[in-house]
């Protein structure tokens, strides 16, 4: 019965649509003309004669554009191409409600190898501030917290250490990981200490050097690598 409702109410997808066919043919002409951000497009009327479709069908070809943040309306100047969103998309369907465990896994890899390469950025762009208020996040943490608390530690810390970088991306990027905080705790080996403390960490930055710092972090994430051994 739902097989047949099924197929009552959904029709098979054709391949190569003509909307399919107008985004592909826009985003052709944006490539050929090199056109960048702030550049003005035709008018609707004028593509969808070159292109020779009606006007629903260029529409519904440039919402398509306008959802991935490749254009958008501008009174007295029409459409015009933006500076897309990159991370705008990934961030509304990053829900870990919705994600296996696989899933899950390969961001938390992705958060093992940016956090291994923070150093030249930390190095760069530290303060005093910085400093301090990494040092007031580790004086506050426990050695025999609970999970609710150690999750809030690492994110407290390492979410410094991705804001201190100035890096825009990076510091987006690492909001939309912290699902992954939950799932290293709930799956961490707790009999894999690693050597390097947050406190340690502190320090090499306070009055070590950026190549200490690389193999500091590198022994810090340790646990986490032995835990992606097969």
């Amino acid at each position: 019965m739902a097989t047949k409702d099924l197929l009552n109410d959904l029709k098979p997808i054709q391949v190569n649509t003509r909307v399919d066919l107008v985004e592909s043919q826009i985003r052709e002409y944006l490539d050929k003309k090199g056109l960048r951000a702030g550049d003005t497009l035709p008018t609707e009327m004028e593509l969808s004669e070159a292109l020779a479709v009606s006007r629903n069908v260029l529409r519904e070809g440039l919402s398509r554009l306008r959802m991935l943040g490749l254009i958008e309306s501008k009174k007295k100047r029409g459409m015009t191409l933006t500076s897309p969103d990159i991370l705008g998309s990934f961030e509304r369907v990053l829900n870990p409600q919705l994600m296996d465990n696989a899933t899950l896994q390969n961001l938390f890899e992705l958060r093992l190898v940016l956090e291994s390469g923070l150093a030249d950025l930390l190095f760069l762009r530290k303060t005093e501030a910085d400093i301090k208020e990494l040092e007031a996040i580790v004086k506050r943490e426990k050695p025999a917290a609970t999970d609710v608390f150690r999750v809030n530690s690492e994110i407290s810390f390492h979410g410094k250490l991705y804001e201190m970088t100035g890096n825009e991306t990076l510091k987006r990027f690492q909001i939309m990981l912290l699902p992954v905080f939950d799932y290293v705790i709930k799956n961490e080996n707790r009999s894999i200490r690693s050597n390097i403390t947050h406190a340690d960490l502190v320090e090499i930055l306070k009055s070590g050097t950026k190549e200490e710092f690389v193999l500091a972090m590198r022994e810090h994430l340790r646990p986490h690598y032995e835990y992606l051994k097969p």
